[in-house]
């Protein structure tokens, strides 16, 4: 068995609402274990035998038939989403600034939103592994800040997810017995 960190883009935004313990109940009938869900924004953890690519299709597929919508997540192991926290050179708790994490299931997407966000005045980014971009924002002003408003297209919306990294803390606590 594997532990893991799942990541849902889209869940409690843009009218598509669903309550974790529908999510979870959801969840629980797929072949995982140790179904714990993170927060309101669609993050969970759980166990399984499954890869990361197979629990990526599981997920979405469960989403779409019990939700009726849309869904892609970004599915971490636990080894990989310790090293992401780890290779984050931001401050996870800054009055000033929020630390941020763009997580991607196609690293060539991360490899476009680097180049283009490394253009914008004033962005500072950090790569912190394939499937990884962080990235600072000032506290109250993250959706107007110009990374946020570039990763927020439409063209990323199937592959990208961003995440505080408060939030990434959370989900590898979570996966610690």
């Amino acid at each position: 068995m594997t532990n893991y960190a799942v990541f849902l883009r889209g869940i409690n935004v843009g009218g598509i609402n669903i309550k974790m313990a529908d999510l979870r109940a959801a969840l629980e009938a797929l072949p995982v274990t140790g179904v714990k869900t993170l927060l309101a924004s669609g993050n969970f953890v759980c166990a399984a035998k499954a890869t990361a690519g197979e629990l990526k299709s599981l997920v979405e597929a469960c989403l779409r038939e019990d939700f009726g919508y849309d869904a892609w997540v970004v599915v971490l192991d636990q080894a990989r989403l310790n090293a992401i926290i780890d290779a984050c050179p931001y401050p996870s708790d800054n009055k000033e600034q929020h630390s941020y994490v763009t997580l991607s299931s196609d690293p060539a997407i991360l490899d476009e939103l680097q180049t283009l966000g490394g253009a914008l005045a004033g962005v500072d980014l950090a790569r912190l592994s394939p499937e990884a971009l962080a990235w600072l924002a000032p506290a109250g002003g993250t959706l107007d800040s110009p990374f946020s408003k570039l990763s927020a297209k439409a063209k990323y919306k199937s592959t990208t997810t961003t995440r505080n990294l408060r939030t990434l803390l959370k989900c590898r606590d979570a996966l610690s017995p």
